[in-house]
């Protein structure tokens, strides 16, 4: 007889349950297994009765981790969808910015070539200004030039004219001596 109330206690340990019962019929259910159980142990052989409450056991564990392994595997679905759905976004996302990069690079592109245009014309505008800059030093050098020719010429013409007044004042000073003497 305590080798059946041992194997009650026992029976008492494994069958604790996952959570409360939802309805009556799981509550009846347990009870008639329980009542099986003891039937089974009280009937005679104490090896039977083992047996069964091994194989009662057995089955609890087998269930419960087929119910655990169902679980995780319901859990690894929904964490490899969330996984998926997050994979996905990441690629949206990727894609949304490798086109915005794109139209990026293109007005990069675009503006450079106009700053490129806006210093070519700024540089023949200075081109264009370093010309008339090299015109007016032209006409500047060009006017100094003719100015220096009219000098020479005046220079010239001032020089024949004093040795004119040098060779005149010579016969007046000969005139004025052979008169005073």
């Amino acid at each position: 007889m305590s080798s059946l109330l041992s194997n009650n206690k026992d029976l008492s340990r494994i069958r604790k349950p996952d959570s409360a019962p939802d309805s009556s019929s799981t509550a009846s259910t347990k009870s008639l297994r329980h009542e099986r159980l003891f039937r089974l142990g009280s009937s005679g052989s104490s090896d039977v009765a083992n047996d069964t409450t091994t194989n009662h056991a057995e089955s609890y564990f087998l269930r419960r981790e087929n119910r655990l392994s169902a679980r995780k595997k319901a859990a690894e679905e929904t964490a490899n969808n969330d996984y998926k759905k997050m994979y996905e976004k990441a690629l949206a996302t990727n894609e949304r910015l490798k086109s915005r990069l794109e139209t990026s690079k293109k007005e990069l592109f675009m503006i450079q070539e106009q700053l490129q245009r806006a210093q070519k014309e700024k540089s023949s505008d200075c081109g264009s200004s370093r010309l008339d800059a090299a015109k007016k030093e032209s006409w500047s050098l060009q006017k100094r030039i003719s100015d220096m020719e009219e000098q020479l010429k005046v220079k010239a013409e001032l020089k024949t004219e004093n040795q004119r007044l040098k060779d005149e004042n010579g016969a007046l000073i000969r005139v004025i001596s052979k008169l005073s003497k």
